[in-house]
């Protein structure tokens, strides 16, 4: 499956010869301007990676990369600048940037760098929200609706997982190794653990959102 990414920058000759780029390497590449239609529309779609320029009117790139982190996305993020020094690349490492290149660059290293990104998620963001689950994974705070969700700490180990890999689908062998690593006890525990979440998760009268997939595993998704 090509990767969909979305490319936020100003200088339209460039995005231009990235697109153009990026089609002929089978990558589907949306468009935006600036930092406020960029923001739109990441709220509207799902992209495999965001390429944002730094320097764009209205909203630049470190406020966009922010704002996309507060929204709760994990979406791996590749920032573009001609400022090469270090506490330039801090900066936006700071606001959840996964990866940096400076201009001019090679369009061959910036389809290696896409191809790297799109096959995982970013471990930069902390908080997340799926329908109307939201976790905050540096305060320990995960509410659904507005009740609190209580959860042990293996419950948050198999929360966190699960969020950062959504939708995808987790076997039992990768969460019993998240939890344990190699000392994985009988499958009982883990089914244990997995009952105990989705209690939290899916209380009565609410769309579940811990889902088991027969013959596959666990995933997180509407």
């Amino acid at each position: 499956m090509k990767a969909h990414i979305l490319l936020v920058e100003d200088d339209l000759d460039l995005a231009a010869t990235i697109i153009d780029y990026l089609e002929i390497e089978d990558i589907c590449c949306d468009h935006a301007a600036n930092g406020l239609i960029g923001l739109q529309l990441i709220e509207k779609n799902n992209y495999d990676v965001a390429i944002l320029d730094i320097n764009m009117p209205q909203m630049n790139g470190l406020t966009l990369c922010k704002s996309i982190r507060e929204l709760g996305s994990n979406m791996p993020i590749l920032m573009l600048t001609a400022r090469d020094s270090l506490p330039d690349k801090l900066a936006g490492f700071d606001v959840g940037t996964d990866d940096y290149m400076v201009k001019p660059f090679e369009m061959l290293e910036l389809v290696a760098r896409i191809n790297v990104l799109s096959k995982r998620q970013s471990g930069q963001s902390e908080r997340f929200s799926i329908a109307d689950l939201t976790v905050d994974f540096k305060s320990k705070v995960a509410k659904r609706h507005q009740r609190e969700l209580k959860l042990s700490p293996t419950g948050w180990i198999l929360l966190e997982v699960l969020l950062r890999k959504s939708p995808q689908v987790l076997s039992r062998e990768q969460l019993s190794r998240a939890i344990w690593d190699d000392e994985i006890p009988d499958s009982n525990s883990l089914k244990v653990h997995i009952f105990k979440l989705r209690q939290q998760i899916d209380s009565e009268g609410e769309s579940k959102l811990l889902k088991t997939i027969s013959g596959q595993g666990f995933a997180i998704k509407q």
